[in-house]
């Protein structure tokens, strides 16, 4: 059952009611008999970003290291080749 926020305009009195969907929202305050109005919040969660679900599911160290490794070899095998022919050129 969900919980609502209430809060009177003429007093000020807040509170929160347990009330189900069908029910129909307080409009009398308890306090005052004044006129009652739902207090609305942000919510407590807030899901950004595109691949939140991705991202956050991953450990960070298993597609990071192994693409890395593979980066560092290929840069070095490219750079004695380049070593070696203008060594031979001379």
């Amino acid at each position: 059952m969900p919980t609502y926020q209430y809060a009177c305009t003429e007093c000020g009195h807040a509170f929160e009611q347990f009330q189900s969907f069908s029910e129909e929202s307080l409009t009398v305050c308890p306090e005052c008999q004044g006129k009652l109005r739902k207090v609305f919040s942000a919510a407590g969660v807030v899901f950004k970003g595109s691949g939140f679900y991705r991202t956050d599911s991953r450990s960070p160290s298993s597609s990071s290291s192994s693409s890395s490794s593979a980066s560092s070899s290929s840069s070095s095998s490219t750079t004695a080749t380049a070593t070696a022919s203008s060594s031979s050129s001379d």
